[in-house]
């Protein structure tokens, strides 16, 4: 019996929720100006924190129609492979391995170790 009552309802792609009696959050239309004219208009609640930049369909970064640029934050580059190699070794040093490495590839002894 339980069968019959659900063939045909279409239980996995209808929702039977209605939307009866919700209420919607109150919504602004923030609008935000690309560097190669696009516009963008995004609804955000009233309650949200709008961002100042926000990121255009082209990749680049759109601000917001009634501000002006933030202040670009200066923080620490990147730290390297070569940067955390010479905070443990000197150039004196490399060199010495270097060529310790080139004597022994050079002598093939690197070949015969590894078969």
């Amino acid at each position: 019996m339980s069968e019959r009552n659900l063939r045909g309802s279409r239980l996995g792609t209808a929702s039977l929720e209605s939307e009866t009696g919700v209420e919607l959050a109150e919504r602004q239309n923030v609008t935000y100006h690309c560097p190669n004219g696009h516009t963008t208009v995004v609804p955000m609640s009233m309650e949200a924190d709008v961002p100042p930049l926000w990121e255009c369909r082209c990749g680049e970064e759109a601000l917001r129609a009634d501000t002006e640029a933030p202040e670009k934050k200066t923080g620490k580059p990147a730290r390297t492979h070569w940067d955390m190699l010479l905070e443990r070794r000197t150039i004196a040093e490399l060199e010495v391995l270097l060529d310790e490495r080139l004597e022994l590839l050079r002598s093939r002894e690197l070949i015969k170790r590894s078969a």
